[in-house]
């Protein structure tokens, strides 16, 4: 069983039935009964994460990676934004659309979403003009904007991609004919 474990520098006799023994002092043992709880607290940890996980991709109606900005309308009185089309302020978010929500996690294997967006304060859906990247890579966008002046821009190197959220998100927010329609504000 020992052998299982790397230890170096620790004294290997041989033991008079012929097999090798490690001695040990109480304190190499104490420190060994901690690194393995340690190993046993991550390896519960990984599981929960797996099984949370697991859980998402069962219920959920759409989930995936999709890079992320989030912008705020401006308010009466306040200059307009200034033009960011050069800042790259993207962020790659795994996002979840699941029941009444849209969850926003920073990574797969998150137990717990850095944000959500309730279906109902979803007011607005639609294209956003692609963008190309440094690397010549296009990149697909569109928007989620809500009641609350909050518009998440989300983007993604697949055309397919955008059209299936956007067909669910219009679907789920019930948006219809008030919503951009999928193909309105295609750019080639």
């Amino acid at each position: 069983m020992l052998n299982l474990f790397s230890l170096r520098g620790l004294p290997w006799i041989s033991g008079t039935d012929g097999q090798e023994k490690v001695v040990l002092s109480a304190t190499e043992v104490a420190s060994l009964r901690s690194e393995i709880t340690d190993l046993e607290e991550r390896e519960a940890h990984l599981k929960a994460q797996l099984e949370h996980l697991d859980e998402i991709l069962r219920s959920a109606r759409l989930s995936g990676y999709l890079y992320l900005r989030t912008r705020w309308a401006t308010l009466p009185g306040e200059p307009p934004p200034l033009d960011d089309a050069e800042v790259d302020d993207w962020l790659p978010r795994f996002v979840v659309l699941q029941g009444s929500c849209i969850f926003l996690y920073l990574a797969s294997t998150d137990l717990s979403p850095q944000d959500s967006t309730l279906l109902s304060d979803v007011v607005e859906v639609g294209r956003l003009p692609n963008l190309t990247r440094e690397d010549e890579e296009i990149r697909y966008c569109f928007f989620i904007l809500t009641r609350h002046g909050l518009r998440y821009e989300c983007s993604t190197a697949s055309d397919v991609q955008v059209d299936v959220w956007l067909e669910a998100l219009q679907i789920d927010c019930k948006l219809g004919s008030e919503s951009k329609a999928v193909d309105d504000s295609r750019e080639t």
